[in-house]
């Protein structure tokens, strides 16, 4: 892992410019992407500014943004969420995040969460310790749900997004009905990273894309956490559904999302 080790501080360095331009600039004018989504000009200006960086300090690497798409290799990638939590930035509320990981194929090997607002920053490098701000984290001992605070990921707007609330309406159900608490974010950068410091027990996305996950899965992993696709196996850049969890919950969540699975394919049967 010494080669990927090497490019922390590549990654550092571009996310470091993402978070000064988030403090000291505005939000500016919103394109809107579809129903109830859109993006910001702070997002076009990132992304457009980190691949260029990222480009001429790795130009054997490829990219691909959230806003823009792919660019170069596809075997070995930078992916970034520019700005994981727009809405929360263009409403000046401080649960924003730049999320940048290094992937190669399917896997993430490298991670790098900041949140400007709350001069919080995470990193990791597979096989290797998770750090914040420098120190070394582990995720929490938790072993009751009741004692267990879980983050659950933003509801679906757009097409189709009645029938995808079903799942997370009953799998928020089931989680109030055993958690200590549920919490909603509105960025999956920070509950991994949340996770992966112990101030949350498990982050359970239900809609995934490479760059909101890759960075926050590989900090997690490092500190500890479970990470499951929907069917409890093993979780890629490519899994539909993210469960991370503190080790000694996996069980206990991943039987509350099954039985949430289950009530959303009763309530669909025909008759």
């Amino acid at each position: 892992m010494s080669e990927y080790r090497e490019l922390l501080p590549i990654a550092v360095e571009a996310v470091n410019r993402a978070a000064e331009a988030m403090r000291h600039r505005s939000p500016g004018a919103l394109t809107v992407k579809g129903d109830r989504d859109f993006a910001s000009e702070m997002d076009y200006a990132i992304e457009r500014d980190m691949r260029a960086f990222l480009g001429a300090e790795t130009p054997e690497i490829g990219f691909l943004g959230e806003e823009e798409g792919r660019t170069g290799s596809a075997e070995m990638q930078w992916v970034l969420d520019p700005i994981d939590g727009t809405a929360n930035f263009v409403r000046g509320l401080p649960l924003c995040a730049v999320s940048l990981a290094l992937v190669r194929r399917s896997e993430g090997i490298l991670g790098v969460i900041d949140l400007p607002f709350l001069r919080s920053r995470y990193t990791a490098v597979r096989g290797d310790v998770a750090s914040a701000n420098g120190a070394e984290i582990r995720v929490r001992s938790t072993s009751n749900l009741s004692d267990a605070i879980v983050a659950i990921g933003d509801y679906a707007v757009g097409p189709e997004a009645e029938a995808k609330n079903q799942l997370r309406l009953a799998l928020t159900a089931e989680l109030a009905s055993e958690v200590q608490r549920v919490r909603m974010t509105g960025s999956a950068a920070i509950d991994l990273a949340w996770l992966a410091e112990g101030r949350l027990d498990a982050a359970l996305t239900l809609s995934n894309h490479a760059w909101d996950m890759a960075a926050g899965v590989v900090i997690a992993r490092e500190a500890g956490a479970v990470i499951l696709d929907e069917n409890g196996t093993g979780h890629d850049v490519s899994s539909a559904v993210t469960l991370a969890v503190a080790p000694a919950l996996s069980e206990a969540v991943l039987r509350l999302y099954r039985r949430a699975a289950g009530t959303v394919e009763a309530l669909c049967e025909p008759g």
